[in-house]
């Protein structure tokens, strides 16, 4: 029998302060094939590691057991201090009694009582352990950055100045996101496009940089290191190595009520069009649901006068596949939809605007370049209210659409468009309604401070009960003022709604295809909120800017700079260990079902025919189950589906797992 030592952290107050650990090392030091046990304040700290060392050495133990916090946490680091001591790794077992036991009871009788068993439970398989090694594949040094935001751009822009190729996939016919579309950005009042083009000319010109815009990720398959990606090109109509974005054809193109997304519907565009002026690719597409030519076949004019001869209206769509070393997400955001909060007349007056629509307003750019008006009547409006969390913090919403996080960038972003109307516009009455007015960023209280001190905004803690149109078109604003415990009613011309962020559509199913894990409200997970922030629990894959959560732009350029570094050392690697914990078939019970290879996510299962001949004079060939280690990634899908319990996975065998249910049953 193999000998064993148990190790007890006591993780300061976390573990000991719910259970008796000196009790639990005792207990467990009682168990068959346990020669060691012992308790310690901190078991992952260097003191702590030199106590299983020393032990392993003094006691020859073969197995170890380590009863601390989730393996999440610190199991590489026990498997790199057992490797050191001499020990396989993979002779190591964690017991996590914090958050399987401790931070989850009160009573430190119970508590002592489960972690002893989940104690008993790792004992048992690290018995049935074996000895794994791990590994190598090489690394493609490649890197694929989903979504062309401030984000996608920033982390591809690092990623290229380190020297790797980087290949960026935005869904829209320009890379650049939201960002495009603001004009001004907290708390400096910096101009948005003064920052944010460069890096998309600079993102165009980078000889690292391939931009696949107007393109969709359709399948994802691989590991890290060596994922394969089919990326779907829509079709344009435009030969982009052609088209000199001169913009002819969109100026003679006859059909024009199209309503413009980049204006978010506040103006009409052509079916040809270029998004804005400083779109990158600089290249017009058309619209294949609004073209004549493309949907009756009549008409043509866009290309007759196209003197370079780009317009193609046979082009279809491409599929083009590519490898890549690391996967960065960067999908971004989108304001939620208001159309359920009637309370607000948003869909029954023009002057009701949502936070981006407003900036549209105030942008050169916009439907109106630049000057505050109203959308019904084109004047100058005298009194704004803004009205804050419109879909945020809301607990069992009634609307269907609301979220229950805070969106983070409100408050600041209504205080920036208070202040600009105040300085453009001094006559103007602002009143902003608010439930908290939340600031967490570097001077960003101070800038809050200066629209209420400086710019005379009139904030007014309380909320907006509804707001009813007028017949001269003024807008009624039914509110309470929590502090001065009075109702209100405010004759505005404009008002605008904070409406909060949700995670872009398109991450659930990229998710999917990338085997990574979500939240609730579809923002993608990290691996650890402290210690592993923009990586992903699925190796290989990052995350960069708000697909992670709600965050403004410095944040957002910060966590592009994180993931960015995270990629280039992955990059830097010529091969990875991979992981020794794969599936493997038992070909006498194998019956060539193909359920295991069915369910692989990673495509690492083949058959093969193989013979199992029994007599001189004839043969018996049977179809089994072949898998690749170097793709598998012990995920464990295929012993699930196997009917005949021929797939097993190493370090995670049945037996082993059986075992474990024994000693927590006995």
């Amino acid at each position: 029998m193999r000998r064993i030592g148990v190790f007890v952290c006591h993780c300061g107050t976390n573990i000991a302060a719910t259970v008796d650990v000196k009790t639990v090392a005792k207990t467990l030091g009682k168990e068959p094939a346990v020669v060691y046990a012992t308790d310690y304040p901190y078991m992952c700290s260097e003191a702590g590691q030199n106590i299983i060392k020393d032990a392993i050495k003094e006691y020859q133990l073969e197995g170890v057991v380590v009863c601390s916090c989730s393996p999440r946490m610190h199991e590489a680091t026990f498997r790199k201090m057992v490797a050191a001591a001499g020990l396989n790794p993979y002779m190591l077992e964690i017991a996590n009694i914090r958050e399987q036991c401790s931070w989850i009871h009160k009573d430190m009788q119970q508590a002592t009582i489960k972690a002893i068993v989940l104690g008993r439970a790792a004992i048992a398989k690290v018995l049935l352990n074996a000895p794994l090694t791990a590994g190598e594949s090489p690394v493609i040094k490649r890197a694929l950055v989903i979504g062309g935001g401030i984000a996608g751009i920033q982390t591809a822009l690092d990623i290229a100045d380190a020297g790797y190729p980087v290949d960026i996939v935005e869904k829209e016919p320009t890379i650049g996101g939201k960002m495009t579309q603001i004009d001004k950005t907290f708390p400096t009042l910096d101009c948005s496009s003064c920052i944010l083009t460069p890096k998309m000319v600079e993102c165009s010109q980078n000889e690292n940089i391939t931009i696949y815009s107007y393109s969709e990720i359709e399948a994802v398959t691989g590991f890290v290191g060596n994922f394969s990606v089919k990326i779907r090109r829509k079709a344009r109509y435009v030969d982009e190595d052609k088209c000199t974005g001169c913009g002819l054809c969109t100026e003679k193109c006859p059909v024009k009520n199209i309503p413009d997304a980049y204006n978010l519907g506040l103006s009409n565009r052509h079916a040809a069009y270029i998004p804005f002026a400083q779109a990158i690719p600089n290249v017009a597409l058309l619209d294949s649901e609004h073209c004549i030519k493309l949907i009756k076949g009549k008409c043509g004019l866009c290309s007759k006068v196209c003197s370079a001869g780009a317009i193609d209206y046979e082009q279809t769509e491409k599929t083009i596949e590519q490898q890549y070393g690391a996967i960065v997400v960067a999908t971004g955001y989108n304001p939620i939809n208001i159309d359920g909060y009637d309370e607000f007349a948003y869909s029954q007056s023009k002057d009701v605007l949502t936070s981006l629509e407003f900036e549209r307003i105030l942008k050169a750019d916009g439907p109106t370049e630049g000057h505050l008006q109203r959308l019904s009547d084109g004047k100058q409006p005298k009194a704004l209210v803004f009205v804050q969390c419109v879909g945020s913090r809301e607990s069992g919403s009634t609307h269907g659409c609301g979220k229950e996080y805070c969106s983070k960038i409100c408050c600041m972003y209504t205080a920036k468009h208070a202040m600009l109307c105040r300085e453009k516009y001094p006559d103007t009455d602002v009143y902003v309604f608010y439930i908290d007015v939340r600031t967490p960023g570097k001077n960003y209280d101070e800038f809050y401070r200066r629209a209420v001190e400086q710019y005379g905004v009139h904030y007014i803690k309380g909320m907006v009960g509804k707001v009813a149109p007028q017949a001269d078109g003024t807008l009624d604003v039914q509110a309470s003022d929590l502090i001065a415990n009075e109702q209100l009613h405010i004759k505005a011309d404009m008002v605008v709604l904070a409406a909060a962020i949700e995670a872009d559509k398109t991450a659930r199913p990229l998710a999917t295809m990338l085997t990574a894990s979500m939240d609730t409200n579809d923002f993608f997970t990290e691996a650890h909120a402290k210690l592993r922030p923009v990586e992903s629990p699925t190796a290989g894959v990052f995350l960069s800017g708000a697909c992670q959560g709600p965050k403004d732009i410095p944040d957002t350029v910060a966590q592009a700079g994180a993931a960015a570094s995270k990629v280039i050392g992955l990059l830097a690697k010529d091969k990875l260990s991979c992981n020794p914990c794969t599936a493997h078939s038992d070909e006498l019970k194998c019956n060539g079902c193909s359920s295991c290879a069915n369910v692989c996510p990673y495509g690492a299962i083949t058959y093969e025919d193989k013979d199992f001949s029994r007599r001189r004079d004839g043969s018996l060939i049977r179809r089994v189950a072949c898998v690749n280690g170097a793709v598998c990634q012990g995920c464990g899908a295929c012993t699930v589906a196997c009917p005949s319990g021929a797939m097993d996975l190493k370090g995670f065998a049945t037996s082993q797992i059986m075992a474990e249910v024994d000693a927590i049953c006995k």
